[in-house]
């Protein structure tokens, strides 16, 4: 039995859990709304492999590829520098229990409630870094498939194979790459419960309620949909 771990601290894991969990199978089936960003984003995507195929000189297009190949390895580096730092933080945890003892307003805890707390984290951005490195992989799956495009097609059918073959990969790749990012949001629900379980419980709702606005409701989905 753990030391200090209520019911509350077990329901509020439970249903953190499950709003990711839940969220993430809802949103990619379309289930939470008819478009979504990712949708729109990879229908602009088929757009810019069918372009692609018709440009003689793809250095735009290798521009763009650099870009996303930039974005996705700062994030997954940063998930590796925060899982570093997360372990270093397991050495103190002693120190660190002493000071949140003598802190108002917290729920009590014990040494190995807070290395469970932790170590959560440590999954999430583990998760996040796996998530951003196989996007990182398919992107770069996608600038291989872009250099071996040629630049005119026998027909105008082995054009649009070529268009719809790339815009797939990339759109996988954009999917890991969200994936990873929603574990960024979720970590942040997480440090709810280093303050109290309840909190814990309101940060996980607070979480669904932003990526579903950004996701579905928001005024860049409008602007890139009409």
């Amino acid at each position: 039995m753990i030391e200090n771990f209520s019911a509350l601290d077990a329901s509020a894991l439970v249903y953190f859990f499950l709003c990711w969990i839940g969220y993430v199978q809802l949103a990619d089936r379309g289930i939470l709304g008819k478009t979504n960003m990712a949708d729109v984003m990879s229908a602009y995507r088929l757009r810019w492999m069918r372009v692609m195929a018709s440009r003689e000189h793809r250095i735009v297009d290798v521009s763009i590829m650099g870009n996303l190949l930039n974005g996705t390895a700062f994030f997954a580096s940063t998930a590796i520098l925060l899982v570093g730092g997360l372990l270093a933080l397991l050495g103190a945890t002693e120190e660190v229990v002493a000071v949140l003892e003598h802190l108002p307003l917290l729920s009590q805890t014990s040494r190995a409630l807070w290395e469970i707390k932790v170590l959560l984290l440590v999954v999430i951005f583990v998760y996040a870094f796996f998530k951003f490195a196989w996007a990182y992989r398919l992107f770069n799956y996608c600038t291989v498939l872009v250099g071996a495009s040629p630049i005119e097609f026998e027909t105008p059918e082995e054009a649009e194979k070529n268009a719809v073959r790339l815009g797939r990969l990339n759109h996988l790749a954009a999917g890991h790459f969200n994936n990873g990012l929603r574990a960024y949001f979720f970590s942040l629900a997480t440090l709810g419960w280093f303050l109290h379980p309840g909190l814990f419980l309101v940060s996980a709702t607070w979480v669904i309620c932003v990526l579903y606005r950004r996701e579905f409701r928001s005024k860049s989905l409008k602007a890139v949909s009409e």
